[in-house]
Formats: structure tokens, sequence, C-alpha cells
């Protein structure tokens, strides 16, 4: 294998730093894999930190007849749960029923599948709720049964990050804010152009394949930057949420049926507001650029109102965002019903020098898909070592126990405030002593730049997880910015070019 990453030389060069590509970095890297990661903007900058934060079987796909794809996200939910467990909560999901529903006997039939397809499940099974008209039940009287079932919830743009560092700590070099400009085939090598958008320098990297997981992108990479053919294409969804504080008890989810036959998601996010979403808009553009509409807002506001008693207006939103899904082109004319099933595709030279790019794809089976790319390139690395991930740990999930581990950091740092110490655990896990470093007083973290974001987490930040603008910090790493005044994000972006990690040219 070569191991020449001084000589800017890999087995494998991956274009794009979503959920995809860090996981094929991670698993490629500990097979003895040389790998170089590319990404243009941040980790997770764009379709993986926009998703609904579920790791999920996906229960609607069921009456689209996608039992494979169901079984294979039941079975992955099982493994990322046990492998991220600060990342990845078991979460309840209350389904109420009522005239614009799907027949009851098709929610308990369609329930009863997600319940058995994988026979390993370990979360609580589906039940059935009666709906009392009790002035602490959150819904309206108009639903009188509402069914239970089991999912877990997952920070997304972190989960992106985790992968990245076990890709590192596999030998990866990993380029965020470097843009792949063409990629030529050169004797017995790829010759890859890569602008460093930081510094606005070019250099060339050099690979024997190459992984295009740029997502929404993944057109453009091929036509524009690779230059090769293609016989599949991507459609573009726009996804659009909205985040409100939380106006329900407990910590279990809502899933709403409108009367269209779509589903919208009510979650728990971040201990003191509620995600809604998600839409399905087709979409043409940069992806770059993506942005909630009026009606999408208005869309996801009147569904809540019509399900709940507490009125949500527009007022309300704290934060929304808008993601791009990368869909693999199919007959359907219905956005919501275009598979979330994900396929490969591969060029190469005479046996040699293949691109293998993907369609479509879903957070929840990343791993897999990782799994099955890297099958595809089996042939041309027959030295690669065999599939591990199945049973290892993300970078600071090695905890058997989560709330015992939690109350073990209570303890241990009594002196943090309960909200922060709870928000570490679960960003960092077991590496919250990494955070925490000598420090015995929350005097020892420097700056408070608002929220429980604090001088020592930020410098760790750009440090350990590449990190360079405030708003990787504020939305993608921490979710701080839930919590901060414009002012308070404004300032921390003024301390980061004042201490030099932030040039006045930085895109």
């Amino acid at each position: 294998m070569i191991s020449m990453s001084d000589q800017q030389q890999y087995d494998l060069f991956i274009i794009g730093g979503g959920i995809n590509g860090a996981g094929i970095a991670a698993d490629a890297s500990g097979r003895g894999l040389s790998v170089a990661l590319c990404e243009q903007g941040d980790l997770a900058s764009a379709t993986s930190s926009w998703s609904s934060k579920l790791i999920h079987g996906g229960l609607r796909y069921l009456e689209n007849f996608e039992f494979r794809l169901v079984k294979e996200a039941l079975r992955e939910r099982e493994v990322l749960l046990k492998s991220a467990p600060h990342l990845i909560h078991p979460l309840r999901i209350t389904l109420p029923h009522n005239k614009h529903c799907r027949p009851r006997w098709m929610i308990r039939a369609g329930l009863f599948l997600y319940d058995h397809l994988d026979r390993m499940q370990t979360l609580p099974k589906s039940t059935t709720l009666r709906i009392q008209d009790a002035e602490s039940e959150p819904l309206k009287p108009m639903s009188k049964v509402a069914y239970q079932y089991s999912d877990g919830a997952v920070d997304d743009s972190r989960l992106v990050v985790a992968n990245t560092q076990m890709a590192q700590e596999q030998g990866a070099d990993i380029f965020t804010r470097h843009r792949v400009l063409k990629a030529e085939r050169h004797h017995d090598m790829w010759h890859i152009t890569v602008k460093d958008r930081r510094h606005q320098t070019e250099k060339t990297l050099h690979a024997k394949a190459i992984i295009n997981a740029a997502g929404p992108w993944v057109d453009e990479v091929i036509g524009q930057r690779l230059a090769v053919e293609t016989q599949h294409h991507v459609r573009l969804i726009k996804g659009s949420h909205l985040v409100v504080p939380k106006f329900y008890d407990g910590n279990h989810g809502y899933i709403l049926q409108h009367s269209d036959k779509r589903i919208v998601f009510v979650l728990p996010f971040q201990t003191d507001f509620a995600l809604i979403g998600t839409t399905d808009v087709p979409y043409q553009g940069d992806p770059a650029k993506v942005a909630i509409s009026a009606d999408e807002q208005d869309y996801l506001l009147d569904i809540v109102n019509h399900y709940f008693k507490h009125t949500l207006t527009p007022d309300d939103v704290t934060w929304s965002f808008s993601g791009v899904r990368p869909l693999q082109e199919d007959k359907h004319g219905d956005p919501s019903k275009v598979t979330r099933d994900y396929t490969f595709e591969v060029d190469d030279q005479q046996g040699k020098l293949p691109v293998l790019s993907i369609f479509g794809g879903k957070i929840t089976t990343y791993r897999k898909l990782a799994e099955h790319a890297l099958e595809r390139l089996n042939v041309y690395f027959p030295e690669m070592g065999p599939a591990w991930t199945a049973d290892a740990t993300l970078p600071g999930g090695d905890i058997q126990n989560y709330d015992a581990f939690c109350r073990q950091q209570a303890k241990r740092f009594a002196w943090l405030p309960k909200p922060m110490l709870l928000r570490l655990c679960k960003a960092y896990g077991t590496r919250i002593t990494d955070i925490m470093g000598d420090a015995t007083s929350i005097e020892d973290f420097g700056v408070h730049f608002g929220g429980t974001l604090y001088e020592q987490e930020v410098r760790f930040l750009i440090e350990h997880e590449w990190a360079q603008k405030a708003a990787d910090i504020v939305w993608r790493r921490s979710k701080q910015g839930l919590y901060m005044r414009t002012s308070q994000i404004q300032q921390l972006h003024l301390w980061l070019k004042a201490e030099g990690f932030l040039p006045d040219t930085q895109p």
C-alpha cells in the first residue's frame, strides 16, 4: 500500500466531506489504504448538517415497498446506537391518528413490519395509545388514538466530524476548504488539481482511485471536473426545517400526517427547542444558496397547528435551515416518493484508475454504503483489508451506559454548570476530558462568547475538529448559535480574526 502523504500520493482520493465521504474515509483508512478527503467548505456544511437529525429505518418507505432499504436501515440503527451512544440516542415517536391518516390497519401493519423486519432490534416495540382530552395533553382532541414507536436522534454534523476524526487517526489526510478544480488520468495515477480556498493557492495531488461523494454536486463533479461519462444522475430535493422553543413536555417526538399524505416530524432538539420538518420541494440552482421559502414555513406551521393545542406563529421561529438532498433520479413525480436508496457507478480505464460516483443515500445507512463502495473497489485494491466498522466505536463513544457516564462526569466536574456539562457529554463523549484539560473552574475556560461556549472549547474545535469560521463553531459543532445573540456571534468572528485564525479573505 502507498503511504506517502509527504509526497501527496494516495490510494484513494475522496471528494466530499459529508457523511458518505467521511464514512468511506474512515472505513478505507482502517483497511490499510492511504486516503485523502477533500471538502470544498467545512465538514458537513451542506446536506449532512441539514437533516431531520434522525437515525431511522424509514417507516414511510414501507408503503413504497422498499423493504430491503428499511431492513438495512433498521440494522444500521442498532450498529450506530452502539458505536456512538453520545451522539445517537433512542427516541420514542408518537403518531396521532385522524381522518387525514392512512387507514389504521395500514399503520398497524407497517409498525408490525417495522418492529420485526430485523430480529436483532433492541429498542422498545410499537404500542397503541389512547389520547385523553386532558389539559396536559398537547394534542387536540380530534385524535383519539395514537401509535408510538422507536427510532434514534442524532447530532448529524458531529457524526460527520467523528467519522473524519476516525479517518485521520487511521492515517487519512483531511483537506477542508479545498476545492477540486480538475482531475485527469496520466499513466498510472490520477492527477488532481485542488485549490486551497483559505490561502488562494493550488497544488496537485495524486491517487490510484477517486470516490465522488460530492452529494448535490455529484453531477457537476462528473461532468465538469472529472470529464467522465455517466448513466446516472441525482434529483435535487429541498428539505426545510424550523426550530422553535419547545412547546410540549417530554423527550419524545411526533410524526404528523398531512392531508396531502406527506409526513412532518416534530422532535425535541437541543434540550430547549423543537425541530419541525421537513418539506420536499424540487430544487434547481446552486445547492449552497438554498433557503426556506415563506410557503414552506407556512406549510410546516399549519400542520403543527392543525394537531397541537399550542398555536405557533412565524414570531416563534428561532432558526430555520434548508438543505438539498441528492436523491437518485427515478420515475416518481412526487418528491416524497423518490427513493432514499443509493446507487454506484464506476468508470475506469482498462481496469485501473477508477472513479466511483455515489447517487443517493441517507445518513442512517452511511456506514453500510461505505462498505458497499469499498467492495466495488476491491478488484482494484486486492490487498485491502476486510470490513471492520460494524464493531468499531467512534471517537468518544466508548461508553457502556450513557446515563451512568453523565453522572460520573457530573461528580468529576461538579463546578461545571449542568447545561454545559450535559452538552459537552453529548458532543464529545469520553473525549470530554480533552476539552476540560487542566481546568478546575469555569474561569479557566477563558472568554465567554455566549450560551455555554467558551474560549477553551473554541480553541479545541479549531485545533482538533477543522473548525475555522464562527458558523462552523456555533451551528455545526456546538449548536450554541441557538442561545447566542447576533452580536455575540459577531464578537466570536472578530475574536477569530484577532487571534489569527481567520484571514480577511476567508471564503
